[in-house]
């Protein structure tokens, strides 16, 4: 089950028109130094002129990854015109924090009543998958292209509500329509470089040529060098790697995203003090909000290192120090620094912090939850304690109480129109199943889990493994080995898993 607020924030979800057509990896003319004006061919709802230029400079920064310039832009746009719904909807697909986000989605929402039904389509399609109706949100998407089929905007959302779905092949499909009728509209190629490279089935090398393609229409943008960068992370050529980021870097550099990104480029090569000294100067340069999210990047080389005690330190004195911050959302941050600890403790077997940490979690979770409001949100967090409930006594043997939270889980997310509800739930079998020994039953359910979460993966190549199916365990664990995108689970699998792919 795909965490939808998170997505929304991505690079590509939105678009930008640029000179130079051509398909990836064919013949293409000499790319532009300037990206034209974003295009939207659809109604925008505002009366002030002032708000409409601020709106477009936002979307443009926003359709090229340079979001604290966009987050300042929708911001002035919405200062000169407080009811522009579109406005706060795309400031929301920039959001900082998760209440940042729920705070201009609901504003987007409340102010829809005086915007065009396009607009109205447009932000209750997001509200939908906010609220775990994906269904909802594919069924709106799909009236929104109806509606404003010469809008590549609308193309995008419905293509990301495909993806959401579950459905890969169609949101390929979609996004290669876009960037067919559109040919220089980068983050379609953006978008279809992102889905090979993190969404099963997945292929690097398309992958590689759309992240070329976005550098030949957008030369001067870092968000171009740090897509080419990703891409050649996947293919594990990680000196070329951090070579694009330092470009990013150069042609940015009062931005802090090309640094962290060559952070994480430096933990994968064992340089743990330039990896350090890259978040810190990412973080010295970016607003508090973001800023917060690299000292967890920052935290992670201990693990990298194989040093997790070291790491959970790091997240205590993050925890400690976040209402010093000036986070405008301490409270998300602590729950982001709460759930690495739980993770990491996890599965290293250190019970009482696993369980400190899940106490402390369940506290702010459900205060967050109640800020918020709202059926979905408590739903959401109630199913987070549960997956965690479930993994942390798999990890210490109590497999019964373990399947118990499994059932739960799937009672809690039983309402939500979401094919993939349930991943989570066979997560936590597969590792009560793996853990006792019952290999085969392991790998019924790891094979119903998140394709595309990598530490699950990791965990289904053990359960090959263990059942005899070497082929199929040795493959799983070629892949993750080069993975090479980081997060609490690879940071903690990304070891074992290159010694066992040799």
């Amino acid at each position: 089950m795909r965490n939808f607020t998170l997505m929304l924030a991505a690079p590509a979800l939105l678009a930008a028109l640029v000179a130079c057509p051509g398909p990836p990896g064919g013949e293409t003319t000499a790319p532009q130094a300037a990206v034209a004006e974003p295009i939207v061919n659809m109604p925008l709802t505002t009366a002030s002129e002032e708000a409409r230029a601020r709106y477009m400079e936002g979307l443009q920064a926003s359709d090229m990854g340079r979001f604290e310039d966009a987050q300042a832009a929708l911001d002035a746009a919405l200062a000169a015109d407080p009811g522009f719904a579109m406005a706060h909807l795309v400031r929301a697909f920039n959001a900082s924090s998760p209440e940042d986000f729920k705070h201009h989605l609901k504003a987007a929402g409340e102010t829809a009543a005086g915007a065009s039904e396009s607009e109205r389509l447009f932000i209750e399609s997001v509200q939908r998958g906010d609220a775990n109706d994906l269904q909802g949100m594919l069924e709106l998407s799909q009236q929104l292209v109806e509606l404003e089929p010469d809008s590549p905007r609308a193309w995008l959302q419905l293509a990301f509500a495909q993806s959401q779905m579950g459905d890969q092949e169609a949101a390929r499909a979609t996004y290669a329509t876009v960037a067919e009728t559109f040919p220089g509209f980068v983050p379609a190629y953006a978008a279809l470089g992102n889905s090979y490279l993190f969404n099963e089935p997945r292929d690097f090398d398309k992958a590689e040529q759309y992240m070329q393609k976005v550098v030949e229409l957008a030369p001067g943008e870092q968000g171009s060098y740090d897509l080419l960068g990703d891409a050649h992370r996947a293919k594990n050529r990680l000196a070329e790697a951090r070579d694009a980021y330092t470009r990013a870097a150069e042609l940015d550099p009062d931005s802090g995203s090309p640094l962290q990104q060559r952070g994480h480029v430096n933990s994968f090569l064992g340089d743990w003090d330039q990896a350090r000294a890259d978040y810190d100067a990412a973080a010295a340069l970016s607003d508090p909000q973001i800023a917060a999210g690299y000292g967890t990047w920052r935290a992670l080389v201990s693990v990298h290192q194989g040093d997790p005690a070291a790491a959970i330190a790091e997240f205590e004195e993050l925890i400690g120090r976040a209402d010093e911050m000036g986070l405008a959302a301490p409270l998300s941050a602590k729950i982001d620094y709460l759930d690495n600890i739980g993770a990491i403790a996890r599965y290293h077997g250190l019970f009482e912090q696993a369980e400190s940490a899940l106490e402390r979690n369940r506290t702010l979770r459900m205060e967050r939850a109640a800020a918020l409001g709202g059926e979905s949100n408590q739903r959401d967090a109630e199913a987070a304690l549960v997956y965690q409930e479930g993994l942390l006594a798999a990890r210490k043997g109590d497999y019964d109480q373990a399947m118990t939270k499994a059932e739960e889980y799937m009672a809690v997310v039983e309402p939500n129109a979401d094919p993939e509800r349930n991943e989570p739930a066979h997560e936590m079998l597969g590792l009560a199943h793996l853990l006792k020994g019952d290999y085969q039953k392991a790998v019924e359910h790891y094979e119903q889990a998140d394709p595309d979460d990598v530490y699950a993966r990791y965990h289904l190549g053990l359960a090959y493994e263990g059942a005899g199916q070497s082929d199929k365990a040795q493959a799983i664990f070629q892949d993750v080995a080069q993975h090479n995108f980081n997060f609490v689970g690879y940071a903690l699998v990304r070891k074992d898993a290159i010694a066992k792919a040799g």
